[in-house]
């Protein structure tokens, strides 16, 4: 399901590389997943610069709309170990190496690893991770970030019942990680670390350094599907 390496790109923190292909996603785009195209459009109508600033803005303050998959599933318990070790399992089963700087529970390289898949086996592996799927577009569209299509789309696509409205209660009453005062109390209870023995062995992607950064601020916020139905 070539489309996943697509809303994989799109979802990932913009770069030249998607600015010079996007003419070329565009067919694609309007053939598997046509709710995509508006979104498309507007990100590439604006400057490179922009789209990445507010991509940090969204992706890049507090846990809560982290990329990371097991950060709201197994957040720091001894599980999540084992779950990367079990996901990089799978990658390396499929022929897909990793170097240094990517960690297998980032969701844009699971979506890549699931557009080499049979179009059951793609279906299948998102639908395992629907809920978290709908949280974080719940949660996206909270913000009014435009990146929520993104997740409707994947829950479209897999034929889930789930969609970004299913979570608007439970997403109402969460405390938000990513004010000035959050990140203020976060940076006060932490211990500055000056050198990271983890960086250095091996050059840190953003994505690393985000989650060493906000991996013990707050235990993750799970998804509650009795707070709220699907609209």
């Amino acid at each position: 399901m070539q489309i996943l390496k697509v809303i994989a790109l799109l979802m990932e923190y913009p770069d030249e590389q998607l600015w010079q292909s996007g003419e070329e996603l565009m067919p694609l785009v309007a053939q598997e997943a046509p709710r995509l195209t508006g979104f498309v459009d507007e990100l590439l109508a604006a400057p490179l610069l922009d789209q990445q600033a507010a991509w940090g803005e969204v992706f890049d303050r507090g846990c809560s709309t982290s990329l990371m998959l097991f950060e709201h599933v197994h957040a720091e318990s001894r599980d999540r170990g084992q779950a990367m070790v079990d996901l990089m399992a799978q990658y390396e089963e499929a022929g897909l190496q990793l170097d240094c700087r990517e960690l297998p529970d980032y969701l844009p390289m699971y979506l890549e690893y699931l557009s080499t898949r049979s179009p059951a086996e793609a279906r299948q592996g998102l639908l395992d991770i629907a809920p978290i799927l709908a949280l974080l577009g719940g949660r996206l569209k909270e913000r009014e970030a435009p990146w929520s299509q993104l997740f409707d789309a994947l829950l479209e696509i897999c034929g889930s019942p789930l969609r970004s409205d299913s979570v608007t209660k439970q997403v109402a009453g969460e405390k938000r990680d990513d004010t000035p005062e959050a990140m203020d109390a976060v940076w006060e209870e932490e211990q500055v670390k000056f050198i990271d023995d983890a960086a250095s062995s091996c050059d840190s992607s953003p994505q690393q350094q985000y989650q060493r950064r906000f991996s013990q601020e707050a235990a993750p916020q799970y998804l509650d599907l009795s707070s709220g139905g699907r609209k």
